[in-house]
């Protein structure tokens, strides 16, 4: 038995993933823990799952005003926000709490979310084997090198938090010279050749979830139906979003399943089902197209279904991933801003007709299935022992 320890950020999205790989790991005999913000991750983990809780802000909800104007913001202004107001001071926050977790349940391996900065330093500090958790691939291509100055500020943002806590600071001193998890694969993300040996590309982990929240199954008619959902995070910025897809796809030969606030949304049509919430895993078996933010976790679950999609990215990876939907032929991309009624109906239909879409949906959904996922995660971090 060995003790692994997953630092991840207080991101739906980031969770997720360790909590099927972390299931895998106890299935296999091991012990697992989390360290994490307590208000917004613990309904995330399994019962019973052990967390070393990380102090919350005393202001109210975590990261409120940063996640308010996160919704706001577009393009790189959005990029420079996540990194000047919510990663770096996440890693000056935290690292004392990470420290102190590791140092509780002496872990035989760190995994580390990419974007939980405090972990790989606190790794490094204690000489840990330790993984990189990388749940979008955006994050690990070569976006950025159409924007070197960007590029150079964000790896300036990176050493000065190494220097900080006396660590020599080198290029990508967020990402373990041991093992990078990826959670995604060749046939999305395009050629690996450019990856080291020890960048694992183990397609999405799926599996163990906490209970999902409950769903009129009977309410489901026959015929095409079609997910709507812009995430955990950007659904209050959809106002004028959801107004187009009323428009495109209301009273269509369609049922729609619209994840949307009540509140942004008004009358909808009789083909409309609307909830704040889905068991989406389970909800992706019963659809035949998806439209979303582009948000890497959806578009993974969505292809595993073999569900084509149309993506609307606004900000952060969304327009990497949003670009590799379209790279593989599993969906087709229209503009989030600019969104029209009529725009989405044709893509929606297009999606539904086409047989192309689906096709190349199964090619990548099958790379998905060989990966292997949670438990070939859960497999190249025993190798770490």
């Amino acid at each position: 038995m060995a003790r692994f320890l997953f630092v991840v950020p207080p991101l739906t999205g980031h969770v997720n993933p360790t909590v099927s790989v972390g299931q895998c790991l106890v299935d296999r005999g091991h012990e697992v823990a989390w360290v994490a913000h307590p208000s917004p991750v613990a309904a995330l983990l399994p019962p019973g799952a052990r967390l070393f809780p990380l102090e919350e802000p005393t202001d109210g909800d975590l990261f409120r005003d940063t996640v308010a104007r996160a919704q706001r913001a577009r393009g790189m202004a959005s990029l420079k926000l996540l990194w000047e107001d919510f990663l770096v001071p996440l890693a000056r926050s935290t690292r004392d709490g990470v420290d102190a977790a590791a140092e509780a349940f002496a872990p035989e391996v760190m995994v580390v979310d990419q974007q939980a900065i405090a972990g790989s330093l606190v790794a490094r500090l204690r000489g840990a084997t330790w993984a990189t958790s990388v749940t979008t691939s955006a994050s690990v291509g070569t976006a950025l090198d159409a924007f070197p100055k960007v590029r150079d500020w964000q790896e300036s943002l990176l050493m000065e938090l190494q220097e900080e806590v006396g660590l020599e600071p080198l290029p990508k001193g967020d990402r373990s010279p041991h093992l990078v998890l990826v959670f995604s694969t060749e046939a999305l993300v395009g050629s690996l050749d450019v990856f080291p040996p020890h960048y694992a590309f183990v397609g999405p982990a799926f599996g163990a979830r906490p209970a999902p929240v409950d769903f009129p199954w009977d309410a489901l008619r026959p015929g095409p139906k079609v997910l709507v959902s812009l995430g955990t995070v950007n659904a209050e910025r959809g106002a004028r979003f959801y107004r187009a897809v009323v428009e495109g796809l209301g009273d269509q030969p369609c049922q729609v399943i619209l994840v949307a606030p009540e509140a942004l949304v008004g009358p909808l049509p009789d083909n409309f089902i609307r909830r704040d919430y889905v068991p989406q895993v389970a909800l992706l078996e019963h659809v035949d197209v998806v439209v979303s933010h582009g948000g890497h976790n959806t578009v993974c679950e969505s292809i595993a279904h073999g569900v084509p999609l149309v993506v609307t990215p606004i900000k952060d990876d969304q327009p990497v991933v949003a670009h590799q939907v379209v790279t593989a032929g599993v969906g087709l991309r229209l503009r989030f801003g600019r969104l029209r009624g009529a725009d989405l109906r044709q893509a929606v239909y297009r999606l539904l007709w086409e047989p192309t879409f689906r096709e190349a949906t199964r090619r990548v959904a099958d790379s998905f299935r060989r990966a292997g996922g949670a438990e070939r995660a859960a497999e190249r971090l025993e190798a770490l022992l």
